[in-house]
């Protein structure tokens, strides 16, 4: 694929993160003085054991199948049958997340210390299950170089979860638990439009020939993505530990536990993650760049192709990063003026000190989908389990004391993503190593050295065989 093609991909995918995440954000303002403090912590907690669920049931999909299916089309092999083989499988996938968080949803709730979230994760419970068929759908158009399915099917998805979000909570203001219950349910519904929109676009293309092409078995295609859903798990499972972790660290000294992590993860962040979301179309194009590079065996070009897309959403991301940081406190009061002042200095602190995990993030992000596509996911996975390590380790130390608190888990969590991404870039540049001998590197001198060695044991007999008919004679 050409570099104009590669960017004019990447653009489509980046125009409707950026439009899609723009709703969000948008929607996140009235949302927070509708549902006030106490209510998006409670929509925050209710987050992470969705997250750990749909990391095993969706996640890494859209790069890991984007890259197979792009395997496939280089190849020259019709690709419908392996989009069937794998919505089967991650249908049935989703179903257990579905089912398994239904189950879970009062004994996490109890955990939390809030046995009234069971309702908010009912109401997101059928969500694991329709993402897992989006993931499949949209990596099957990103493999195949049509990156405006993604777009269009994110951007819908936001305008739904909006508005739908915005009159639940309007209609059950006087009821935090049931607001959020519901806003969440909208999610449920978001996600149920969007799929339709990706299996009304991909109707007419594949179904007509599905019943006369190749299958690939369910366990090819679940292998394959392992390493990509390893690596796409890691920090979703550390999410999910912190809701827990956290909110009982910071519990042992201050009662407002809650919403400073509602602060923590709904506020800075969720800010934080918006140039990563922005540049998502530079991850999602460079995957199937990047593969067909490597399986062409254009490995220094498939390299120059990652940089090429790390250095784009530098760009990017550090315009973004150096604006969190010096417009904290404008961005604060614009997007939560309904936060008393103790909660908006915190939030103003928390953000600036966040602010270099803009560009580390979206460094991440890019890098890993950039593995992705080289075949080397497992490093990437490599890399955020020593980052998820460090974090946790600095969670214990820093946050148990007052004197850093919330803070403690912010400087955790940024020392994660510069552990990962340095070890992201490093696998990324780094070669394989030769251990061919000289001889299978130069298979045609070989082969001549061969040729001429047999011609000699021919002269050879044929000398022999004349000396016996001679002696005979």
């Amino acid at each position: 694929m050409k570099r104009k093609h590669f960017l004019k991909n990447a653009a489509v995918l980046s125009a409707g993160g950026i439009l899609a995440k723009g709703i969000g954000a948008v929607y996140r303002i009235p949302l927070s003085n509708l549902l006030g403090g106490y209510g998006m912590g409670l929509y925050q907690m209710a987050y992470p054991l969705f997250c750990v669920l749909l990391t095993f049931s969706s996640a890494g999909i859209p790069s890991a199948f984007s890259r197979l299916i792009a395997r496939e089309t280089a190849q020259g092999r019709d690709s419908a049958g392996t989009l069937k083989t794998a919505l089967r499988l991650f249908a049935l996938l989703g179903l257990c997340g579905t089912g398994l968080m239904c189950l879970l949803a009062p004994h996490f709730s109890a955990l939390q210390g809030d046995r009234r979230l069971a309702e908010c994760y009912y109401m997101l419970a059928p969500s694991v299950f329709l993402v897992a068929l989006i993931a499949v759908l949209r990596g099957y158009f990103q493999g195949k170089n049509d990156m405006a399915p993604t777009a269009v099917s994110s951007v819908a998805e936001q305008a739904v979860k909006a508005a739908l979000g915005l009159f639940f909570a309007y209609r059950h203001a006087d009821d935090p638990v049931r607001a959020v219950s519901l806003c969440l349910l909208a999610v449920t519904v978001s996600e149920a439009f969007a799929l339709l929109c990706l299996l009304r676009r991909v109707r007419g293309e594949v179904r007509p020939k599905l019943l006369a092409v190749r299958r690939l078995g369910g366990t090819d295609v679940l292998f394959d993505a392992l390493p990509v859903m390893a690596a796409a798990s890691l920090l979703p499972l550390s999410q999910t530990a912190d809701s827990v972790l956290l909110v009982r660290l910071l519990a042992a000294h201050t009662p407002r536990a809650v919403t400073l992590y509602g602060l923590f993860t709904g506020g800075a962040l969720s800010l934080v993650g918006l140039p990563a979301t922005a540049c998502y179309g530079l991850a999602a194009a460079a995957v199937p760049s990047v593969s067909r590079c490597f399986a062409r065996g254009e490995e220094e070009e498939g390299r120059r192709r990652a940089l090429d897309a790390l250095l784009i959403t530098f760009l990017f991301a550090l315009p973004c990063a150096l604006g969190l940081f010096l417009l904290a406190g404008p961005i604060a009061a614009i997007l939560y003026p309904s936060l008393a002042a103790e909660e908006a200095r915190t939030l103003v602190g928390l953000i600036r000190l966040m602010s270099v995990s803009a560009v580390s993030l979206a460094g991440i992000d890019t890098l890993a989908a950039c593995l992705t596509g080289m075949g080397r996911a497992k490093y990437a996975a490599l890399s955020m389990l020593v980052a998820v390590a460090a974090k946790f380790a600095l969670q214990f130390l820093l946050v148990p004391d007052p004197r850093f608190s919330v803070g403690g888990a912010e400087i955790a969590a940024n020392v994660c993503y510069l552990v990962a991404f340095f070890l992201d870039l490093f696998y990324t540049v780094k070669k394989k190593r030769e251990r061919q001998h000289d001889y299978d590197r130069q298979p045609g001198d070989h082969e001549e050295r061969f040729d001429v060695g047999r011609v000699e044991r021919d002269e050879g007999r044929a000398k022999g065989a004349c000396a016996q008919r001679v002696a005979r004679l």
